[in-house]
């Protein structure tokens, strides 16, 4: 009888503690470390090596990581690869799989999840998207063929070493990707949040700090260069990512293939030429972001003047308001609900109109390809003349500072 109370109380010991008989803040600190370590190899290993090619991994780090990821998350580097590849190349149309500007941020928040599931079953989009992933034997019979086994395995470590509390763990781990990656990322990402590029989808920077997602808080930055290993790109922004992936290459773990690149100004030349042109088209989402500052700028001093007025409840103030947000964009990319009411906008204001107008034509000079490199120099100088010469400070300065851009 002893002895069955002594089993008794051992099991009943062991539901409730687990083997380490851990305390509360060591079971949170053993949480918040392994979700970061999955949060790393997504972004690390999945991410930057895997779907852009930024960085090559050596063996250790690149079987590491793969272990970890079949342990927390079942994911497939096929699936994963393939299915990021896919919202890279169409972005923010309906081909894209979890785009919130085609979807929706409530239902890209919600059901990212079950978005990823849904595409990992197209295999047009896994054939398409996924060459040059790894296909030795161990992705071929352990990873991809028994992905449940592993976090299943995960979830018997958990409770062995933690006891009942362990399923909870067990359930942020598995939460922790959905959430982060799928939700926020995907979702917030593409919705809220501060510019550095005018790239050409709707990509934000969550926060300027990545800790928490290993990096991928910066997502503009991503896609504005997504073979670029570090997305950190302004003195102000940390990627975390970037300072795990330079200690391993410090010690021969990895070896990075690009970084985006850092638009350098100089002295103001006379006149624009072919390296000014060079450089300008080599920066050009950075130079289209600061002529989107001087854009709401505009705006913003439109809607001063209808506020002094009192007419801030007016249409012509409400359509400033909307100008505010999409008239730095490219024409196709503003939504047609809003089309009437910007160009009411840009109707009542001739600067907003010159603005927009010599946007365009600056555009040009990236995306007219059939027109010669002196054209196009000669163009640009046109258009420096053109901007100086037009009455509106910002504009010349604006001028001013692209005849300073270096390459």
């Amino acid at each position: 009888m002893n002895v069955l109370m002594t089993v008794h109380d051992g099991v009943l010991n062991w539901l409730i503690n687990g083997l380490l008989g851990a305390s509360w803040w060591q079971t949170l600190a053993y949480t918040l470390v392994v979700t970061h370590i999955t949060i790393a190899a997504v972004t690390i290993f999945l991410h930057r090596a895997q779907a852009h090619r930024a960085l090559d991994l050596g063996p250790i780090p690149s079987h590491f990581f793969r272990f970890w990821l079949w342990m927390t998350t079942g994911m497939v580097t096929r699936e994963w690869v393939a299915i990021h590849r896919k919202h890279h190349a169409k972005c923010e149309t309906e081909e894209d799989p979890h785009s919130p500007v085609t979807r929706g941020i409530k239902t890209v928040m919600t059901r990212g999840a079950e978005l990823y599931r849904a595409e990992s079953k197209n295999q047009e989009t896994i054939k398409k998207f996924s060459h040059g992933v790894p296909d030795d034997w161990m992705e071929r019979n352990v990873y991809t063929r028994h992905s449940v086994l592993g976090v299943s395995s995960m979830l018997i470590l958990n409770v062995a070493l933690f006891g009942v509390i362990g399923l909870s763990i067990w359930a942020i781990q598995m939460a922790w990707i959905p959430f982060w990656a799928a939700g926020v990322i995907n979702g917030v990402g593409h919705y809220w949040g501060y510019r550095n590029f005018e790239a050409q989808d709707a990509s934000t920077n969550v926060s300027p700090w990545g800790l928490i997602i290993g990096g991928e808080e910066l997502h503009n930055n991503h896609h504005t260069y997504p073979t670029s290993a570090k997305f950190s790109v302004k003195p102000f922004e940390f990627d975390i990512g970037w300072g795990y992936i330079r200690a391993m290459e410090m010690i021969g773990w990895a070896k990075v293939r690009k970084t985006a690149p850092q638009m350098r100004t100089g002295a103001i030349k006379a006149e624009a030429d072919k390296d000014t042109l060079e450089a300008i088209i080599a920066n050009r989402y950075e130079v289209m972001a600061r002529y989107a500052r001087e854009l709401r700028g505009a705006c913003s001093e439109e809607l001063r003047k209808l506020k002094e007025s009192g007419e801030q409840h007016s249409v012509k103030f409400h359509q400033f308001k909307l100008a505010q947000r999409w008239l730095h964009r490219d024409a196709d990319k503003i939504p047609t609900a809003y089309q009437a009411q910007i160009e009411g906008a840009r109707a009542a204001s001739p600067v907003l109109d010159k603005l927009v107008t010599m946007r365009e034509e600056l555009r040009q000079l990236w995306t007219r390809t059939n027109v010669s490199a002196e054209q196009l120099v000669h163009d640009l100088q046109a258009w420096c003349r053109k901007a100086e010469e037009s009455g509106i400070a910002e504009l010349k300065a604006f001028a001013l500072g692209l005849r300073a851009v270096r390459a």
